[in-house]
């Protein structure tokens, strides 16, 4: 009779049977190859989408908040790129429009009622990225917990920060910068749900 021990699976092996081939602690970016310029480019195309992103822009009769595909692209930045550089990214974003350059909403610039949404994006965009690096856009479900907590995050910061702006009480930017936009988000969350999953399902086919 054998006394061996079986050998334990190292936990990378573990994360890598998790994670469908890939291992877990790797976001979409980390699979081009890896160097400055690449992080410097990632962070300067993950501004500039989220710019060409915002002026997807349909305005809400009532509210100075527009209808945008920016969050989306904000947390589609994070989640792909990471915290570190999603933080960068949705940094660099708000610093170039409050310096001038005019890609905020509806090509606008500059400190705004609706700023707070995107304070609000740079700290989703860092919390998506790290959930992702823990494998959290592996799968549907866990992609639409971590856009779920992204959203959360950029209304807790955006819609206080309305009211402070503009004076409307807490139930008036509820109404004007919350439950208007409650559909849209739920469709950016379904797009999220079946674009990063197939992404990672494609890169370990590689």
């Amino acid at each position: 009779m054998s006394t061996a021990a079986a050998t334990p699976a190292l936990p990378q092996e573990l994360d890598s049977a998790r994670s469908g081939g890939t291992p877990i602690g790797q976001v979409l970016a980390d699979l081009l190859p890896a160097s400055r310029v690449r992080d410097a480019a990632l962070v300067l195309g993950g501004a500039a989408l989220t710019g060409l992103a915002a002026q997807i822009s349909v305005p809400v009769p009532g509210s100075p908040v527009p209808v945008t595909g920016q969050t989306f692209a904000a947390l589609l930045v994070g989640t792909s790129l990471g915290a570190g550089r999603g933080f960068l990214a949705l940094a660099l974003y708000a610093v170039a429009g409050i310096a001038g350059v005019p890609w905020f909403a509806q090509g606008t610039s500059g400190v705004l009622p609706s700023f707070g949404y995107i304070l609000g994006m740079i700290l989703a965009s860092t919390v998506v990225g790290a959930l992702a690096r823990r494998g959290a856009d592996r799968s549907v479900l866990r992609t639409a917990g971590t856009m779920l907590v992204g959203e959360a995050i950029i209304y807790a910061v955006g819609v206080p920060y309305l009211a402070l702006a503009t004076g409307m009480s807490a139930t008036a930017a509820i109404a004007a910068g919350l439950t208007p936009f409650l559909i849209g988000d739920a469709l950016k969350a379904a797009l999220a749900m079946g674009a990063l999953p197939t992404a990672w399902k494609f890169a370990n086919k590689r």
